[in-house]
Formats: C-alpha cells, structure tokens, sequence
C-alpha cells in the first residue's frame, strides 16, 4: 500500500520514508490491505488557507484529511493528508518528543480519519487517540507517546513499555 509523500515546505525535516511507514501501520491495524494515501508537508500559512477555504475555521491546524472512498465501492486512492510541519515542530518542542515521532503521529492520525475515525467528540477523541497510541506504532514509539496528554483530557494509563 503506497504512500505519495509530497514537501510543499522546506523549513521543517521530514523524512519521506518514516511518514510512509507510519501511514502503512496505520492502515494495516485497522485491517485495511490496500490503497494509496497521498501526503502533504506545508508550512502554517498554507495550512491556515487550507482549514479556511474547506473547513471555513480562519486559523492554522496540525493535519486536515481529505477522505476519496465512495462507501461501498473499491478505490485505489484511500485519501489525501495534509500535515503542517511548523505545527509538528511546535508541539514536538512543547512536548519534549523528536520532531520524526510527531510526524508520525500525525500521519497515522490522519490516516484514522482517512478510514472513518472521528474526534470531534470528547469520548471519541479520547479513544482514538488511545488506539493511536496502542494499535498504530510500534512499542518503542508507543513508550515515547505513553505519558503524552490527550486532547480530550486525562487517559488512563497506557500499557507497560
């Protein structure tokens, strides 16, 4: 299952490889076999443009996804991503992670919405981002996420490293 990743940003590295892998572990623990997820880098002003124009929220975002599956009929594009690097940044120095780590946390939970998972709801929210932790990366990554307030508030503790 490839991913097309794409740097529309130069400020911020990124590994085109890393964010690959992540996006095909996340797909491959939701049990989805196939399809091609494209991936965006930009900056935070195309970002803020980005969440404008589709969303109508006048302020910048970390990732937008972009679903392209018809329910019901087999796709080769399972959707686009688009990450903003400068807010992976931010949040990687505020949480004390490396930079990579962040970025594949936002690819995997991107791809999550990519395949029908939501977060807008507290208790939703709250599960995904536990599942992301868990199912999603590999134990070394889960160890470094473990700890990681979740948007939706205090989660229980995450599984031993």
């Amino acid at each position: 299952m490839p991913a097309a990743i794409e740097q529309r940003q130069r400020r911020v590295p990124v590994s085109r490889a890393r964010l690959a892998r992540a996006v095909d572990r996340a797909l491959a623990a939701v049990g989805r076999p196939a399809g091609t997820v494209e991936v965006t880098v930009v900056d935070d002003a195309e970002m803020r443009g980005l969440n404008a124009g589709w969303r109508g929220v006048h302020r910048r975002t970390d990732v937008l996804a972009f679903p392209l599956e018809t329910p019901g009929e087999a796709s080769p594009l399972v959707g686009q991503i688009v990450i903003s690097a400068d807010a992976a940044a931010r949040q990687a120095r505020r949480l004390g992670v490396p930079l990579a780590v962040e970025l594949e946390l936002l690819a995997t939970h991107g791809t999550l919405h990519l395949v029908g998972w939501d977060d807008r709801d507290p208790v939703e929210a709250d599960l995904m981002h536990r599942r992301e932790r868990v199912r999603a990366k590999p134990p070394s990554w889960r160890c470094a996420r473990a700890s990681w307030p979740s948007s939706a508030g205090p989660t229980p503790a995450s599984p031993p490293c």
